[in-house]
């Protein structure tokens, strides 16, 4: 049987969680509660905005037609690639419930280039996150404009670059059935369809509203299709959160032993300077996997010990590209795809922020 993603993940979290147990066995019960501190504080923080973001995924099945997805995608690279950098204010998802609505929406005839826009900058220019941004940095506040301009050009630039390094290939991973690793509800093919849903009546084509149904059917018609209707998202919720929740808790726990191992005040002191910080900043910010609703208050925490060119760097790369988003990404995107879109990250955001600190406009 093929080894999953999910036990490689599983196998590598424990390893490291043993491995940290196995050394702090002897140690008194006071000095442990870090650890379950980080992994409590990295799982609630998520936990929440992969419930939001499943039960979106979830009533975009359900609700909204694929021709409707596939009129308002624009037609044009240029005006997809702004249209995908631009979505994330008006469709603000934190990075952890990104995934499953851009595997929907890719699903339902969204161009895979402009899903990929969307997931890079919806974290950060959604509006709660840059209001955040300005509260955590005070006084810093052209960190906080830096931060969304820098994030709208590396997600356009990487738009373009995985339009043209995936030349229409989707980047999906193709659906499982529940005998090889798949989500357990998976049971017949209709897009995104669950056994779930099949079991409770439903049509297979429930993500396209009757409105026959709707106009001309009695009252308690209508009652039963809405409640059919109900019944498929929570269907569809609970698949999302299924296929995502078990990597999310593999990567809480990979963070909270990298949180509690790491001394990030040494390490930032011994970073050096020219590019280190900005390595070391990028480093750090994938291995703490911060929920960029609150990653600027610990970038504000480093303003004593790294430039501000680095700190930009943390704030940037982290909520595209972190350690629990990329186990995360890793259930639903292609392996090559998953390492094509952090490499081409990493090196925007470093040749970006790179660029700005040179530039004096920090």
């Amino acid at each position: 049987m093929p080894v999953s993603w999910f036990r490689l993940a599983a196998a590598a979290a424990a390893t490291f969680v043993l491995a940290y147990m196995a050394f702090a066995a002897r140690l008194p019960l006071e000095r442990l509660m870090p650890f379950f501190r980080a992994f409590a504080d990295t799982l609630f923080d998520a936990l929440p905005f992969l419930l939001a973001g499943s039960f979106v995924s979830a009533v975009l099945e359900t609700l909204v037609p694929d021709r409707l997805v596939q009129r308002l995608a624009p037609g044009g690279k240029a005006g997809g690639i702004l249209f995908g950098s631009l979505l994330g204010i008006a469709l603000p998802i934190c990075e952890c419930g990104m995934i499953p609505v851009v595997r929907r929406l890719i699903r339902k005839g969204l161009p895979s280039f402009v899903g990929v826009t969307y997931m890079a900058a919806g974290p950060i220019v959604n509006p709660v996150v840059f209001a955040s941004t300005l509260t955590a940095l005070g006084v810093r506040s052209d960190l906080a404009y830096a931060r969304f301009a820098l994030a709208l050009a590396v997600s356009a630039v990487l738009g373009v670059l995985i339009a043209w390094a995936m030349r229409g290939r989707s980047p999906l991973r193709a659906d499982r059935g529940p005998g090889q690793g798949g989500s357990a509800f998976r049971g017949h093919d209709h897009g995104d369809g669950l056994a779930l849903g099949g079991a409770i009546g439903l049509s297979t084509n429930a993500g396209q509203p009757d409105a026959h149904r709707l106009r001309s059917g009695s009252s308690a018609n209508r009652a039963k299709l809405w409640r059919d209707r109900g019944a498929h998202i929570v269907a569809h919720a609970a698949e999302d959160l299924w296929d995502t929740g078990k990597f999310l808790i593999a990567g809480c726990l990979l963070t909270a032993f990298l949180q509690t191992a790491l001394q990030p005040g040494q390490l930032a002191e011994a970073a050096g300077h020219n590019v280190l910080p900005h390595l070391f900043m990028m480093g750090l910010a994938f291995a703490l996997s911060l929920c960029s609703t609150a990653d600027a208050f610990v970038a504000a925490s480093f303003g004593h010990y790294v430039p501000q060119g680095a700190l930009l760097s943390f704030l940037v790369f982290g909520p595209m590209f972190d350690l629990k988003g990329m186990l995360m990404m890793l259930s639903v995107f292609k392996g090559r795809f998953v390492l094509l879109f952090g490499l081409l990250a990493a090196w925007l955001v470093l040749v970006g922020s790179v660029l700005v600190e040179r530039m004096g406009w920090l």
